[in-house]
């Protein structure tokens, strides 16, 4: 074609407008040709920097996160993916830094309602005094449903994607978070003594089981056991639940380990620590999710390491009711599997997860005497794929990985705040707020969009916390 064009000056003016089509023809198919081999993808999101978290401790500059079906499809830099995908939809994040959702993994999402309700309070005098009375008196499916998406919009625009729920009305909580499009793992709660949700064991579990095969095929809510603690839960439901949590294959979410009485009442009634008391009731798998274990001897420690239990480390809460401090540490040295939760409002006092890991990696230097102990990008996996490995869900969610759910949090770093930026990760671990949070995407899905929720109204919700902070104060 060059050699032709080059000697087109001695051709008759009609011939040379023949081949000047044949050129413009032959542009057009040149083009059309390299266009076809493009890829035709939902979204794709140009970033500052990617920080996948598979491989540990990657930052990736200058790269795109390919998105379609709800699906990460490829990370790749971003000169090439202009060049590989057609997107409906480009967002442009020139100084953000892409990380997968977090993961909040242990909350009480309906209690946001009973936010500052009782504070500075000793943990049995807030629950015996507080905290029961107001749910046995206020507790019900439209207080759940609420406060459940009060919970949710604030956890959304503090960049989580997914959480793990303890409370009543779990059913609620599920439909709650399927129409807000927010990934969850609700509770089927057991206690000994009846609530608003049931009146015995026998129910507790009936409701359960029925929500867990209504929830089996949802792409977003997932159920696990959630018996409330040791001093609250007999033998004969524990043995049940881990032999129904075998059969079923999901996890079992408890308060173990959380105060010094905890334990003192065990040795007392059981003549065992509460950890002893679940080995010997087979609890003590991969699949015991136990929350807070503030209260642990090296032994206890090295049996959890081989046991494989999880645990769901919430250190605001912890620290607001002087509950002692978990060895996350010596926990994470030992091989467990160590995620990160907020707790409820009630006792936290907010659903702030950048908050609460950078609480996590601070006082584990702490409580060590270590400045090496739970360094930035070992917190920031705490608070995303050791959530999902906790929860099974770590084949899905909790890195950018090509074939698992687009679960992608989007943090601002261009505040003055965040500058200068030498480590995106230590950035996002020790300098930047959670206003600084830009998106949201669960399943693909853009939950907030330049820091405006799209599937939960706010105004509405403020609204309805008044109507709440009116009934409760009275």
């Amino acid at each position: 074609m060059q050699r032709i064009a080059s000697q087109a000056y001695r051709l008759p003016q009609n011939q040379k407008l023949l081949l000047q089509e044949c050129q413009i023809r032959y542009g057009i198919l040149r083009r059309a040709t390299f266009n076809s081999t493009m890829q035709n993808i939902d979204t794709l999101i140009n970033a500052r920097w990617v920080i996948p978290i598979e491989p540990d401790g990657v930052t990736l500059e200058h790269h795109s996160v390919a998105v379609h079906d709800g699906k990460i499809v490829e990370l790749l830099a971003s000169t090439d993916a202009a060049k590989r995908y057609r997107a409906a939809e480009t967002i442009h994040l020139a100084q953000h830094a892409v990380i997968p959702g977090l993961i909040n993994a242990h909350t009480h999402v309906a209690m946001s309602l009973f936010r500052g309700l009782a504070d500075d309070l000793l943990l049995m005098d807030w629950l015996q005094k507080h905290i029961w009375p107001a749910e046995a008196k206020w507790v019900n499916p439209d207080f759940v449903r609420d406060g459940t998406e009060l919970a949710m919009a604030e956890m959304l625009k503090s960049g989580v994607s997914c959480f793990n729920d303890m409370y009543f009305f779990p059913d609620v909580t599920a439909r709650a978070a399927q129409d807000a499009g927010m990934r969850a793992c609700v509770g089927l709660i057991m206690i000994d003594f009846p609530s608003a949700w049931a009146q015995n064991n026998d129910e507790y579990f009936r409701k359960g089981l029925k929500l867990h095969d209504e929830l089996r095929n949802s792409d977003l809510v997932s159920t696990a056991f959630a018996p409330h603690a040791p001093y609250t839960v007999s033998d004969a439901p524990l043995e049940k639940i881990r032999t129904y949590a075998d059969e079923l294959d999901i996890p079992i979410h408890m308060h173990v380990h959380e105060t010094a009485h905890e334990v003192e009442g065990s040795l007392k009634q059981y003549g065992k620590r509460p950890l002893a008391r679940l080995a010997d009731l087979g609890l003590l798998t991969p699949r015991l999710l136990a929350v807070h274990m503030t209260q642990l001897l090296a032994d206890e420690i090295a049996t959890l390491a081989k046991a494989g239990v999880n645990v769901l480390h919430c250190p605001s809460s912890n620290l607001k009711i002087a509950s002692g401090f978990c060895p996350v540490h010596t926990l994470a040295q030992a091989g467990v599997n160590v995620a990160i939760g907020t707790d409820g409002a009630a006792s936290n006092n907010n659903l702030d997860m950048l908050e609460e890991t950078h609480i996590a990696a601070l006082l584990a230097k702490g409580v060590s005497h270590d400045a090496t102990a739970v360094p930035a990008r070992l917190a920031l996996r705490m608070a995303t794929l050791n959530g999902a490995k906790a929860l099974g869900l770590d084949t899905r969610v909790g890195s950018l990985t090509a074939g698992k759910a687009a679960d992608i949090t989007a943090i601002d770093l261009s505040d003055i705040s965040s500058q200068p930026v030498f480590d995106a990760i230590s950035q996002i671990i020790y300098s930047v707020s959670r206003d600084q949070v830009s998106d949201v995407w669960v399943n693909g899905k853009r939950l907030l969009a330049s820091r405006r929720l799209t599937t939960l109204d706010e105004s509405a919700l403020w609204a309805k916390a008044q109507e709440w902070r009116s009934k409760i104060k009275t």
